[in-house]
């Protein structure tokens, strides 16, 4: 499969350009410079674990404490936080 520049569709000139820390490959395109992600990974949490780090949240650890605990983003326990609804 060859590698396609997502910015000027380009199949040629394609280079590695090193890893992520994640150690996904990082690409180069050879025409418009654009570094992309040949294949990104994407983290998903269960809704076990958001309805539970709401809830550490909402009993009175920070939202910096939570994500420490869980090894996550204090920005995805705020995310989640402003997405719940008032009740």
């Amino acid at each position: 499969m060859e590698r396609e520049c997502p910015r000027c569709k380009s199949k040629e000139q394609q280079m590695n350009n090193g890893h992520h820390p994640s150690g996904t490959q990082k690409v180069l395109c050879g025409r418009c410079r654009k570094t992309y992600t040949e294949y990104p990974l994407k983290v998903r949490y269960s809704q076990e674990e958001k309805e539970l780090a709401i809830k550490e949240y909402m009993s009175g650890i920070s939202g910096r404490g939570v994500g420490k605990i869980h090894g996550m983003s204090k920005a995805n326990v705020y995310n989640w936080i402003k997405k719940t609804p008032k009740k």
